[in-house]
């Protein structure tokens, strides 16, 4: 009997989770679990007591529940509802397969510290010298700069086009989640700035991305350096490492359906009113998708195609598989042993070009962010009733620039990031709150652009340096 290819397995659970998202819809009630929960987490006898009257209520969304709160006690929503929503969460048959894709999650997020770490090494030890990795570096970065600025571009026309902010009235969400934005701004320099680690063990414990590579590729350059006999035992070590850790990967990537259906499933069930928010907000979701689209099916497959001499749609089937999962997890990092071991093993790109281009590009190309971050910022000053003029919104296109190649490094690095682009142009942070209702559905879509464009960055690259590919 046939098996059935990945990628078709993972859009058959992907249809599945969304199905059975909706007939399992999440509901809030403050049950004496739920006061149990707030008293170990140190929730005062007072407010517990506020909580009493409520009890046993049943929430069919969020937003109810904290209407009820504040009409009928004096707890401070801003301070205590994302505990109280958390303690009041009642959906067993989510709890049932969510943990499918904690797991999951947790075993991709396992691999990327070790697997960057010993492809990077890999990778430009393998390259020799020193010229070869500085003319690499030099198409990686000039790629990505030239991708992340038409991305914006795009945005920039769309929203200008469609004008999705225009007769829109104020209306802010919840952004008491939200870290403080005030200080956001500074976040692009600090990030530069760690890019050389003080202690690469407590980096890599962090998880920081930019240090680590920095240190890789440090690292892999002086390989090259010492004499024969180290030069040699090393580059074989650091190969037979990233020989097991694509090993490993290969085994983890056959749970990736069984994953997806659990992280799909219960974000679809979390959502409060699902048609009402696309309602609502349509024309602006309308706007980023749209631009999104045209970017990724145009824009990528022409320079694809006209600078990597490759076949777009050859390549887009052979990273469907780290696509969808991009698109279910929003994580590109998350992504990244997929997406290493889909354009070495389908596309045939080499690991020397593979492991020194999708490293760097999950962690700086964030072309789908970009765009994100500019419509979402033109899109909150056509709200606020600001005309935009062409030097603001030039300074926007440059800002949004810089805010993608420091995002990854940041806690909710889409939503801080979009501060620093509102900043630069005087707009208010607290816009934040009319898109954040909508920002999880929109992350999926975007985080996937942003590994199609690193995908198509390796591909133009290998070919490039003269690599005989499968597309």
């Amino acid at each position: 009997m046939k098996k059935i290819a990945l990628h078709w397995q993972i859009l058959f659970a992907l249809i599945l989770s969304i199905i059975y998202g909706v007939v399992f819809n999440t509901n809030y009630i403050i049950s004496n679990d739920s006061l149990t929960y707030l008293k170990k987490a140190n929730i005062s006898s007072e407010i517990i007591s506020e909580l009493k009257p409520l009890q046993n209520n049943v929430y069919k969304t969020k937003a109810e529940l904290k209407a009820d709160i504040s009409l009928k006690t004096n707890i401070d929503f801003s301070k205590y509802g994302s505990i109280i929503i958390k303690s009041a969460y009642d959906n067993t048959p989510i709890d049932w397969i969510s943990w499918l894709g904690v797991l999951f999650l947790r075993a991709l997020k396992m691999l990327i510290i070790p697997l960057v770490f010993s492809s990077l090494i890999s990778g430009v030890a393998n390259l020799g010298g020193g010229d070869n990795l500085g003319r690499l570096g030099f198409k990686t970065l000039g790629y990505y700069l030239l991708t992340s600025t038409l991305a914006i571009v795009t945005g920039l026309f769309f929203v200008n086009i469609i004008k999705p902010g225009i007769g829109m009235t104020p209306d802010i969400g919840d952004i008491s989640n939200l870290p403080h934005l005030a200080n956001s701004a500074d976040s692009i320099g600090q990030t530069l700035m760690e890019i050389i680690p003080v202690n690469i063990f407590s980096v890599m414990a962090k998880g920081n991305m930019l240090p680590i590579i920095f240190f890789a590729i440090l690292l892999g350059f002086f390989i090259n350096k010492i004499g024969d006999k180290p030069r040699i035992i090393l580059t074989d070590f650091f190969n037979a490492f990233f020989d097991l850790m694509m090993k490993i990967t290969m085994w983890v990537i056959r749970f990736t359906p069984l994953g997806i259906f659990g992280i799909v499933a219960k974000q679809i069930a979390d959502q409060d009113d699902l048609l009402g928010l696309v309602s609502s907000m349509g024309l602006y979701m309308g706007t980023v998708l749209i631009a999104l689209t045209v970017h990724a099916f145009i824009t990528l497959p022409i320079l694809t195609r006209i600078l990597g001499k490759a076949n777009p749609i050859k390549h887009f089937k052979s990273v469907t598989t780290p696509l969808l999962t991009a698109f279910s997890t929003s994580s590109s990092g998350a992504t990244l042993p997929l997406t290493m071991n889909a354009v070495e093993k389908n596309d045939g790109v080499s690991n020397k070009i593979s492991s020194f281009t999708l490293p760097l590009g999950a962690t700086i190309n964030m072309d789908g962010t970009a765009l994100y971050e500019l419509v979402a910022a033109m899109f909150i000053a056509q709200v606020y009733g600001h005309d935009m003029t062409i030097v603001q919104q030039i300074i926007m296109v440059v800002t949004a620039l810089l805010a993608s190649i420091g995002a990854a490094a940041i806690p909710m690095a889409g939503m801080v990031m979009l501060t620093v682009v509102l900043t630069a142009v005087g707009l208010p942070l607290e816009g934040v709150g009319l898109i954040l209702a909508v920002d999880r559905i929109l992350d999926m879509f975007r985080t996937s652009v942003n590994v199609w464009s690193d995908t198509c960055g390796a591909v133009i690259i290998a070919k490039s340096e003269g690599e005989k590919l499968k597309v």
